[in-house]
């Protein structure tokens, strides 16, 4: 098996687990190699270096080496400017987070994804707990697993979406326009569909169509695993 050494990756934290008495495994995602999970040796111990710089949601410049599934993490920098984040916006943090471990394969870079997350987490750090962020990069995650959404079009009839309309969402298709009495379980609205191919959230029901729709969608693509956040947000009736 081929070593191979990594220097200066733009990296964030996702989740770090103990080794051993003395280290740390961390999963982290960065720009040009995805999710990556690194062995920290010694990160553990009081002293070490590393020790403080390994935290969520922070901005890193790592470096790593070795040729098995988990590398050997050789170097790590904070590159700072980020506020911590605080109440909801760290669970939103947090569910972020599951996202991309539970959805992106290891070493599977996407660019996009990663300027996507890293604009979400500033958002949050601004106190953005509904920011338009996060609706972009849920809809980048899904565009970047080969999910992305049909937004201006009624998959049906082929016409564009027009603003005025209500419309039924058919998951792995796209919208189709509703029907009086269909009995559709819910609707969204045609100028959501097409504030949300603009990335123009600043409609108070855009901003809540969205995030059910986006709700709904990754809860199917995630094949039914439940996400531990979401349930941390219920209880606390913060969703």
């Amino acid at each position: 098996m081929v070593s191979k050494r990594v220097d200066g990756q733009a990296a964030y934290v996702l989740h770090l687990h103990p080794y051993s008495e003395t280290s740390l495994v961390v999963d982290v995602f960065t720009r040009d190699h995805g999710r990556v999970p690194l062995l920290a040796r010694g990160a553990r111990r009081p002293r070490s270096a590393m020790r403080g710089m390994l935290m969520s949601f922070q901005p890193l410049e790592l470096g790593w080496f070795g040729g098995g599934e988990v590398k050997t993490l050789a170097k790590a920098e904070w590159l700072g400017g980020m506020p911590l984040l605080g109440g909801r916006c760290l669970l939103l943090g947090y569910y972020l987070n599951e996202l991309l471990l539970k959805m992106l394969p290891r070493e599977d870079a996407h660019g996009a994804l990663f300027d996507a997350y890293a604009a979400a987490l500033r958002a949050l750090a601004g106190g953005g707990a509904d920011a338009p962020e996060l609706r972009r990069f849920e809809k980048t995650l899904l565009k970047e697993l080969g999910y992305g959404l049909t937004l201006e079009i009624d998959v049906e009839s082929g016409l564009p979406v027009a603003p005025e309309g209500e419309y039924a969402y058919l998951i792995e298709r796209g919208p189709v326009r509703s029907r009086v009495g269909a009995g559709e379980a819910a609707t969204i609205s045609g100028k959501t569909l097409l504030d949300m191919a603009a990335d123009d959230y600043a409609d108070p029901r855009t901003r809540l169509e969205s995030r059910q729709l986006m709700r709904q969608l990754i809860a199917h693509h995630m094949g039914g695993k439940p996400l531990q956040s979401r349930r941390v947000f219920i209880e606390l009736q913060e969703l």
